[in-house]
């Protein structure tokens, strides 16, 4: 439990000030000041009798005793935690001492002999049951903020307070009831004012002592001044002989209710001008309070030397050598606390340094591979940079792992953190001595090297890749590691930013020409990247000036040249650099997701072509229209709503669709994969594109719902004269048919081509023999008939269809229609 214990404020506030101010104009505080000055000055002049001066004094110990019971009720209802419990006992005590001040005042008033202002049996045994239950209560206060201490912080608080409190038995032996007992008088006021000034010595402590005193200082320090005064007045006789010790001796006893009411009237008010005064404060680690005590005992000890050996000075004597034992012990107290506080700062600062260690550890190693992480790249880089004689002879590598994804896919994390552990030693044994290998993230290296040439670092990167060409053995698999790399050489204009660009540029450059190879950077690379940007920022805004169109290229039957359908291509028709080849603009595309407005406007469109021929019956029979669909578009969640709303708005019926995807894009790719799912079930007809050209060619027949296969035109380029690819055309065939999935050859381009095709058992081919992509009008006349394709080799059926001749092949082309 947090103990919410007062405390002064320390900078100067708007709440302070006008707490201050009202102070001044409080009429409580006011009218005691009056009162206590009316009433002292009367008594000091004499006026009265003794007894109507006694009587006077307890008859005005009662109005104070009711704005002091008031003032604590008040204090207590706004208290919290052990504070409130500290003030209910109070006001209770309050209320004790106002009862017995009103008998003591009627008793007074009824016996015209009194003349003493001791009090009668019950005013006095009602003062001492509340000053024992304000002592109680304040053993029971905690001694610090927190409400708890420990065993060595309570006996150090208990040792200050013996000595305290021992030096205040000294004194009062002293000055109180040695003198009382060597005069054999009367030893009980002496002793009620021992005591008193004993609580008041007490009360000293837990103020000074400890951080946990239930009232603000300004509060506390009237009320211990009244309780001090309480118990030197019971020394004061009101029937003293001398007239001004009796005056005094009434004026006197007005101050202790007084200065009580004062006290705690400062505390009401404090508490509700700034309820946020309360806050809990730490125990003081020292005070000089023991220590003055100890310096007054032994005055005091002085004082009584030449008076000869007496019972007095005896009592003296034994007090002091008490004081002594308990200095000394709580001299051990501290050593012991300073040795272990010398022991916690000692462990503090050694975890401290640990910690320091590890965070400059941390900032500046890669935690997985210990290699130098990218700030410490980044800085020895500018300092290489900076300190470099001319000719600069820097040079930076930057090192990404080719397919590293894919072990993580399929191994898992670990595995890929065993390799990428795996990797780093082996950079760091390929790199030469002295050379700053680092880890960027991810499957990133650098490699600094500081007074190499560029064909030094030329020997570097291939040394890596050497290095990397071993099997990496990792969780009971041996793993082909390779990488790309980008060779940047600085000159005398380089800085840290633009070294670090240029070789991330070749890295990419690298990557362009294949797995395990290392490029270096040459000023042309950073032009063609800075086409390619504006290129792809001219591109987003030809997706808005309607810059882009579509053409389309019929797809013939072999034999009889019959339209089956068209490809949809996308052609973009720069305003100045004119048209645009798609080998440039569509890979930009894909890159910046540009490809999927784009391929969302280019199936809008295609479907609303095929639909007006489709109604228009050109064809004589159902046209297919064939959209290729890179796979971003694939992977977009929306994919396949937007091909259903293409078929609805333009009314084309979904088996005259057919979507193309090439064999990367949906490699590997489950969404892609379940994309394709939910066309086929839409009834819409899929093809796989350049099919033969990737190693996952006949996986994806078992997985992709397929209706077509396209043999791309590597195939078909030079297939009369290269044996081997007329036996892949031909196994490509033989395949389709046994799987049932039509078969289209791509690239045609010559009559001979088109009759091996056709004698393989192709049925369906495209290419410049029989058209070029065209656009939407010349496609529609090829459709009605009405124009020859142009190679000059075809000619009208009797369908109106076209048929591809082939006289120069030596034979004629025999129909295979089926």
């Amino acid at each position: 439990m947090r103990v919410f214990a007062p405390r002064e404020p320390q900078a100067p506030s708007s709440t302070g000030h006008a707490y201050g101010s009202r102070l001044y104009r409080d009429p409580v505080l006011l009218g005691v000041s009056a009162l206590v000055a009316a009433s002292s000055a009367w008594f000091m002049l004499g006026g009265g009798g003794l007894h109507p001066r006694v009587l006077l004094l307890w008859a005005l110990q009662v109005p104070l005793d009711v704005v002091l019971c008031w003032s604590a009720w008040r204090v207590r209802a706004v208290a919290t935690g052990p504070a409130r419990g500290f003030w209910t006992v109070f006001a209770v005590a309050t209320v004790m001492w106002t009862v017995g001040d009103v008998i003591q005042t009627f008793l007074t008033a009824l016996h015209p002999d009194v003349r003493t202002l001791d009090g009668g049996a019950a005013q006095t045994g009602l003062f001492i049951v509340a000053l024992a239950a304000i002592v109680i209560n304040m053993l029971r206060y905690p001694i610090n903020a927190h409400g708890s201490a420990v065993g060595r912080e309570r006996l150090a608080f208990w040792l200050d307070g013996a000595v305290v409190f021992v030096g205040g038995v000294v004194l009062v032996w002293c000055f109180a009831i040695g003198p009382a007992q060597a005069d054999n008088g009367d030893l009980v006021v002496p002793l009620i004012g021992s005591s008193v000034v004993l609580v008041a010595a007490f009360g000293a402590v837990k103020m000074v002592l400890t951080g946990s005193a239930p009232m603000v200082a300004a509060a506390a320090a009237p009320m211990a001044a009244a309780t001090l005064i309480q118990g030197l007045a019971a020394f004061l006789r009101s029937e003293d002989p001398n007239p001004f010790i009796s005056a005094s001796a009434f004026a006197v006893r007005m101050l202790p209710a007084a200065l009580l009411v004062v006290g705690v009237r400062i505390q009401d008010l404090r508490a509700r001008a700034d309820a946020g005064n309360l806050a809990p404060r730490p125990r003081k680690p020292y005070s000089l309070l023991p220590y003055g005590v100890i310096a007054v005992t032994f005055g005091a000890l002085i004082a009584i030397l030449p008076q000869g050996v007496t019972t007095r000075l005896w009592g003296v004597v034994l007090g002091t050598i008490v004081l002594t034992g308990l200095v000394a012990a709580r001299q051990l107290v501290a050593f012991h606390d300073n040795v272990s506080l010398i022991n916690r700062l000692d462990g503090a600062l050694s975890e401290l340094r640990r910690h320091e260690n590890k965070l400059r550890d941390q900032a500046s190693f890669d935690g997985l591979t210990r290699l130098a992480n990218r700030t410490v790249l980044a800085e020895q880089l500018t300092a290489a940079l900076g300190a470099a004689r001319r000719p600069v002879e820097v040079a930076l590598l930057l090192i990404d792992l080719d397919d590293f994804k894919i072990v993580n896919d399929t191994l898992g994390h670990a595995a890929g953190d065993a390799l990428l552990v795996s990797v780093a030693n082996r950079i760091r044994e390929a790199a030469r001595d002295g050379d700053l290998v680092a880890r960027l993230g991810g499957d990133e290296f650098a490699v600094l090297l500081r007074g190499a040439s560029g064909t030094e670092a030329q020997q570097v990167a291939q040394r890596i890749l050497s290095a990397l060409a071993r099997p990496v053995h990792v969780f009971r698999h041996d793993l082909m590691v390779q990488a790309s790399i980008g060779v940047a050489s600085a000159d005398e204009h380089d800085d840290r930013d633009s070294l670090l660009r240029d070789a991330d540029i070749a890295m990419y450059a690298a990557k362009d020409r294949g797995k395990g190879h290392y490029v270096c950077y040459t000023a042309d690379m950073g032009q063609r990247i800075q086409d390619a940007a504006d290129l792809a920022t001219q591109l987003a805004a030809a997706v808005d000036n309607a810059e882009l169109s579509v053409v389309y290229q019929p797809i013939v039957r072999l034999g009889t040249g019959r339209l089956l359908g068209t490809e949809a291509l996308v052609r973009w028709r720069h305003p100045r650099r004119g048209l645009i080849s798609p080998a440039d603009f569509i890979p930009l595309a894909e890159e910046t997701g540009l490809i999927v407005p784009i391929g969302r406007w280019v199936l809008g469109e295609a479907c609303r072509r095929a639909a007006e021929w489709w109604r228009d019956q050109l064809a004589g029979h159902d046209l297919v229209m064939a959209v290729n669909v890179a796979g971003r578009q694939l992977r977009e969640p929306g994919f396949v709503a937007d091909v259903a709303a293409a078929l609805a708005e333009s009314g084309l019926p979904a088996r005259c669709l057919s979507i193309e995807v090439t064999e990367t894009a949906v490699f590997d790719d489950e969404r892609a994969i379940a994309a394709l799912h939910a066309l086929r079930d839409l009834g819409v007809m899929l093809a796989l594109d350049d099919f033969g050209t990737a190693s996952s060619s006949l996986g994806l027949l078992l997985t992709c719902p397929v209706t077509t296969l396209k043999l791309d035109r590597s195939f078909v380029e030079s297939i009369t004269t290269v044996a081997r690819q007329e036996a892949v055309a031909m196994a490509v065939i033989q395949m389709a048919n046994a799987l049932a999935l039509n078969a289209v050859a791509e690239g045609v381009e010559t009559v001979e081509q088109a009759a091996l095709l056709r004698g393989l058992g192709y049925r369906y081919a495209q290419g410049y023999l029989f058209s070029p992509p065209v656009p939407a009008d010349e496609a529609a006349k090829l459709w009605a008939g009405r124009q020859p394709c142009g190679c000059g080799r075809c000619d009208a059926d009797s369908s109106g269809g076209m048929v591809v001749s082939v006289e120069e092949a030596a034979q004629p082309v025999v129909s295979v229609d089926a």
